[in-house]
């Protein structure tokens, strides 16, 4: 599709707003926060805006797996942008697109899922989806990666998981994301936009039960 497309990236710690057009990137923009993109994605957001004008034609959102807080905040600035703008809103997993010189076509995602596990996504360039992410002890994660150590890694955390060896930390693109939209056809993006747009979970939240008896008056 040829119409201006704008992404957002908000799954890490480090931010990334896109607009693409043609084969061109028009503007990328990247910024960092380690509570909340909150406070920082709409400067950007309103520079690209200003530079689409009424050529916006598509936006995507980064789904994660990464931050909670982050992932949600992105997915809903694009739904509301979509609907001020009169546009449709896709998202796509960030794990198909890592910021690298050249993906290559078969690699493996992998990061840290906390609580003593681990994931680790075989990924074919090209892929429009990921499918479940499926969570495993560090025993299994660690043959994982011998059965398939042939292939680049890469991982969304900061540091290799497990201490893992020839694990390259990268950050999600959200240029490869805008480019990834502009290789679907429109029934493709029609789909997409028609399903729920939900951030991808490695598990599900964790949430603590108020204690009822919690601020009561001693008497």
């Amino acid at each position: 599709m040829s119409a201006c497309i704008l992404a957002i990236e908000t799954s890490t710690p480090q931010g990334q707003v896109a607009l693409w057009q043609d084969g061109v990137v028009r503007y990328a923009k990247a910024f960092s926060s380690q509570r909340s993109h909150n406070s920082q994605l709409f400067g950007p957001l309103e520079e690209a805006l200003e530079l689409a004008g009424d050529a916006l034609g598509l936006i995507v959102a980064g789904t994660g797996p990464g931050s909670y807080t982050g992932v949600r905040i992105g997915i809903a600035a694009a739904q509301g942008l979509g609907w001020s703008k009169g546009v449709s809103v896709i998202g796509l997993c960030s794990l198909l697109t890592p910021e690298v010189e050249e993906v290559p076509e078969h690699y493996v995602m992998c990061g840290d899922a906390r609580r003593g596990l681990f994931y680790a996504v075989q990924i074919q360039r090209g892929a429009l989806a990921v499918g479940e992410i499926p969570l495993m002890g560090m025993e299994e994660f660690l043959q994982f990666r011998e059965a398939h150590h042939e292939v680049p890694w890469y991982t969304l955390d900061a540091v290799s998981p497990a201490g893992l060896e020839d694990v390259v930390p990268v950050r999600p693109s959200a240029v490869g994301l805008a480019e990834m939209a502009a290789g679907l056809s429109a029934e493709t993006v029609a789909n997409l936009a028609a399903a729920a747009l939900e951030p991808v979970y490695l598990s599900a939240p964790f949430i603590t039960k108020a204690n009822p008896l919690r601020g009561r008056l001693k008497t």
